[in-house]
């Protein structure tokens, strides 16, 4: 079994959970497994994955992992740790096929209950994929000097980063190893990790907030030109000001910072850029803060788009001393053994409105992570009057 603990996920689906729980518990949702760069299945796969779906549905919140959600997560309100208790994956919730080389897989059902299948699915179909295909990783011994390696640039930078690599790491194994690491070598500069499971573990911090779903359920529900501004106001009706980093790209920047007026700016403890030139965006962001009179100093950009040391050293000389930086780096430091990763995301690509299922759309600041149906994508960019 190679998922073998509930807490084996990224914060952000327990955050957005319960937020969907307290506002949408009655909206049922599609997911769609997306291979942005094909790749060759075994012939088997799909039968394999499907037996280790099947064994989740066994997995529940140990108390232990009870006990270090009610101490770390303070956030997360007590009823709702208490249904964690009670939640069981559904596997019926999930259709899986492979025709040749290719794998399909969809997830249906209650928002509020699928939500969490995506990212240890993703961390499931990567560890199995590499398993099945006979690959392996260069020696641990070596491993641990190139993560070492690596943060100890990161310190030497200065910069700020956190652990998000869950979904498309190479094994739940080299993850260990990673975070390991990091909490041995970076105690100035590593702020935490993405995953629960290790957060508990390495006693670090769990770090994450919102995904793109939040935006694009709200757009399809209310409608785009309203998404994100509804997004971020049931965001803070749930949190208080807790969790304020908002995602900015889903419906692109430039949208965003039209809708991040003075109330959100002044509310939110910053932003996260997850694609397009992060230099520019955050050009963009120390200008708006600027025009709102708003301190760039006093707020952050977390910025976590396919980083590497290279990026983050760039992006880090660039914000010294104009805007506070942070950076969540993902598959560099849990997929960097040696192997070709997966190119890959789980997207809510539907909502059921009205007994019709209704298209979601993200628009990020890069056309290769659009998603969406050719018709929602065209209907979304007219209502925005956004322009190639």
């Amino acid at each position: 079994m190679i998922i073998n603990s509930l807490l084996d996920t990224d914060l952000y689906k327990l955050t957005m959970q319960q937020a969907v729980i307290a506002l949408f518990p009655d909206e049922i949702v599609r997911y769609e497994l997306i291979i942005r760069v094909p790749r060759d299945f075994p012939s088997d796969f799909s039968e394999v994955l499907k037996k280790e779906i099947a064994a989740m549905s066994t997995l529940e919140l140990r108390p232990e992992e009870f006990d270090f959600l009610k101490k770390n997560c303070y956030f997360l309100n007590a009823p709702y740790i208490d249904f964690l208790r009670g939640y069981r994956f559904d596997p019926g919730e999930i259709k899986v096929s492979q025709r040749g080389n290719t794998l399909n897989l969809v997830i249906e059902g209650y928002w509020y209950k699928t939500i969490l299948w995506e990212v240890p699915l993703m961390a499931l179909i990567s560890e199995l994929f590499f398993k099945l295909t006979d690959q392996t990783p260069f020696p641990e011994d070596e491993l641990v000097n190139k993560t070492r390696n690596k943060i100890i640039r990161l310190e030497a930078i200065g910069a700020r980063f956190s652990e998000f690599g869950t979904r498309r790491r190479f094994s739940l194994a080299n993850h260990d190893l990673v975070v390991a690491t990091c909490t041995q070598f970076a105690p100035a500069t590593f702020a935490g990790t993405s995953n629960l499971y290790l957060a508990m573990k390495y006693n670090c911090k769990a770090m994450g907030t919102q995904a793109h779903e939040w935006y694009m359920s709200i757009a399809a529900l209310y409608g785009y030109k309203m998404a994100n501004k509804i997004g971020m106001e049931k965001w803070v009706q749930v949190y208080h000001g807790d969790l304020g980093i908002a995602l900015s790209d889903t419906f692109t920047s430039n949208l965003f910072f039209h809708d991040f007026d003075s109330k959100y700016a002044k509310l939110f403890d910053g932003i996260r850029q997850d694609s397009g030139d992060p230099v520019q965006f955050a050009e963009k962001a120390i200008q708006h803060y600027n025009t709102l009179r708003i301190d760039p100093l006093s707020k952050s950009i977390v910025f976590s788009d396919s980083l590497d040391i290279d990026k983050v050293e760039q992006i880090h000389h660039f914000c010294k001393g104009k805007i506070r930086d942070s950076y969540g780096i993902g598959t560099h430091l849990t997929n960097d053994v040696g192997v070709k990763p997966l190119n890959m995301v789980i997207k809510l690509t539907a909502i059921r409105i009205n007994n019709s299922w209704v298209s979601t759309v993200k628009l990020s600041d890069d056309r290769g992570k659009y998603t969406g149906t050719s018709e929602a994508v065209s209907l979304c960019k007219q209502m925005l009057r956004i322009r190639e």
